[in-house]
């Protein structure tokens, strides 16, 4: 099977321009380095070090200017049209960023903010408790944009009304990860937040990029979700630590995890389906269960990659069997 993602431990200036072409990139999520002193990033993270990995990498704050230029003029260079990019940065030097941007051709689209638990210490200001995420995309193609990929147009609670409105308010509350004794690095992007963009902003088999991949999560994520992914990180105690625990990931183990859209028809629905469709689906069934063992995960996930809806699905699977 093809490997879903090519993983560089090399600057990511130097790597885009060696192995991405251009208007290639679906999707970008990335977390750039936040132009603090690394020996006082502890104090913004509010935790013990002794378990997070050596050698960050971070970029003096005079030259963040000229440094976010470069890698943002390369994510333009790469994106195909109508491709997005998710940028998450905290406050220190997001006006180069900003300004970076601007320079481009690049369209802004929103710009967010995470708030997370716990905010950064403080005793003679406010606490510092948000990331900004900027969301832009490249003009000139088809943007993806799932609107109901994680909740339905009908779906509503008793209180608040309309859940797609709420998953959708350009205000994201998503707690860290936290993981006592565990290895980890200086930085890391839950799970919860990676997986939304790519449910929005992507489909299964896109070519999603992570310039900083620090902890990997945005890489792992991909894999998980069936996207291909192109990644660089230049520290190589991190890179070697990550790149083994890839190795293990099976492609596709997040989907049966994803929370849905309710009230939506699949894509093909009511549609005929052909012999050749039948036999594929057949192949991939047989493929996708010898990996997970579980024949409902398996469904769902063809449930995706066929748009066709989970009992139809099943009674193919039930009357090629018969047949055989």
């Amino acid at each position: 099977m093809k490997k879903l993602y090519r993983l560089y431990a090399l600057d990511c200036i130097e790597g885009a321009k060696k192995y991405i072409q251009d208007n290639t990139v679906d999707l970008i999520i990335t977390d750039p380095p936040y132009g603090i002193e690394a020996n006082r990033l502890h104090q913004h993270y509010h935790r013990d070090e002794e378990h997070v990995i050596e050698g960050y990498v971070e970029i003096p704050v005079d030259q963040y200017a000229h440094f976010s230029r470069q890698w943002i003029r390369e994510a333009e260079r790469v994106l195909r049209p109508g491709g997005s990019m998710y940028i998450i940065s905290g406050y220190s030097n997001l006006r180069d960023i900003l300004n970076a941007l601007y320079e481009t051709s690049l369209t802004e689209i929103n710009h967010l903010i995470w708030k997370y638990n716990f905010g950064v210490h403080t005793r003679k200001k406010y606490i510092s408790s948000h990331y900004h995420i900027l969301y832009y995309t490249k003009p000139g193609g088809t943007v993806t944009f799932n609107t109901h990929a994680r909740f339905g147009p009908g779906e509503k609670d008793a209180r608040n009304g309309s859940l797609n409105y709420q998953d959708r308010q350009d205000v994201w509350v998503i707690n860290r990860e936290y993981k006592p004794g565990e290895i980890k690095n200086k930085n890391e992007l839950p799970t919860e937040l990676i997986s939304k963009i790519m449910q929005y902003s992507s489909k299964e088999n896109d070519l999603v990029v992570d310039f900083f991949m620090g902890g990997f999560n945005t890489a792992k994520i991909a894999i998980g979700l069936n996207r291909r992914v192109i990644g660089f990180e230049i520290n190589h105690h991190s890179y070697q630590h990550h790149i083994n625990e890839i190795q293990l990931l099976k492609p596709g183990y997040l989907l049966a995890t994803l929370r849905r859209g309710e009230n939506q028809q699949p894509q093909n629905q009511r549609k005929r389906w052909t012999d050749e469709e039948r036999h594929y689906l057949i192949k991939r069934y047989k493929d996708i269960y010898t990996k997970l063992k579980h024949k409902r995960q398996t469904i769902r996930i063809l449930e995706s990659e066929f748009g066709r809806g989970y009992f139809s699905i099943l009674n193919q699977i039930e009357r090629m069997n018969k047949g055989n």
